[in-house]
């Protein structure tokens, strides 16, 4: 008798475990984002242990991106939809900035060829996930590590489909072309792309001089603006910004500007 009704317990509470981890099956399901990967570490934390992870990927309903990531194994992850993951799940402060923030805003000059450059921004502690890093994606990921600006000033959420994603205004995506200026940003390119932005926003400009660290950032900027001329120029304040001392040469056998007092390339001081 009392082994009949410890087996009828045993069975009870098999069913009820099954039942309990099937609807938890279909609830991440429901909630998963297409397209996107699913944290082990945020999955621990809403109630998916480690083991019952396990479970899902020797069933197949999961599938391995990496070391702390799964997919869906009938979906394709972009870095774009791995980027939401990180960002929501993760809550990593890193961020879609420069060229690659410009164009997603739609405001980039160059059409380019070849492998895709993504360019992402950090504080000098944010590391990227492993699984992230080592992943194949078909981009070249570059993570820059800076507080030459305040990490929170200036982002916005954009991006196509299910997933928004945290990226730079095209305010502070500019300074950060800038800052990669002249090593992995063509200077003229750079250019061409301020004399096309005429709806820049003086007040979060304004802002973004007045915190940004980097003195060649701002002197180039504010170079490159008067040269636009754009109608926003006329209201930035610029009298009391930090701009520092001495010759700045950020290019060489360019022509020396004497009002920043810096070396620019030629095809843009001849303007």
């Amino acid at each position: 008798m009392y082994i009949y009704l410890f087996i009828l317990y045993k069975c009870a509470n098999i069913i009820t475990v099954s039942i309990v981890n099937t609807y938890k099956l279909q609830r991440l399901l429901e909630i998963h984002v297409p397209n996107t990967p699913l944290l082990s570490s945020w999955m621990v934390a809403n109630g998916y242990s480690y083991q019952l992870q396990r479970k899902y990927k020797q069933s197949n309903w999961l599938e391995a991106l990496g070391s702390g990531a799964f997919k869906r194994p009938s979906e394709e992850v972009n870095w774009q939809g791995a980027m939401y993951s990180i960002q929501l799940q993760a809550k990593l402060p890193v961020h879609i900035g420069g060229l690659t923030a410009l164009s997603l805003h739609g405001v980039s000059h160059y059409i380019r060829t070849g492998k895709e450059v993504v360019y992402l921004f950090s504080d000098l502690n944010t590391k990227l996930p492993t699984w992230f890093a080592k992943y194949p994606w078909h981009a070249e990921i570059v993570h820059t590590k800076s507080t030459f600006l305040p990490f929170d000033l200036g982002l916005t959420n954009k991006g196509k489909g299910l997933f928004p994603l945290i990226i730079s205004s095209v305010e502070r995506a500019f300074f950060e072309c800038l800052y990669h200026a002249p090593d992995t940003m063509d200077l003229i390119e750079a250019y061409h792309i301020l004399s096309g932005l005429m709806n820049l926003r003086p007040r979060l400009l304004n802002k973004l001089l007045e915190q940004c660290t980097s003195i060649k950032v701002k002197r180039l900027f504010l170079f490159m603006a008067e040269k636009a001329n754009h109608q926003w120029f006329s209201l930035l304040k610029t009298d009391d910004l930090d701009l520092g001392s001495g010759d700045r040469s950020v290019v060489k056998n360019g022509m020396y500007n004497s009002k920043y007092r810096i070396t620019v390339p030629k095809e843009i001081e001849q303007l």
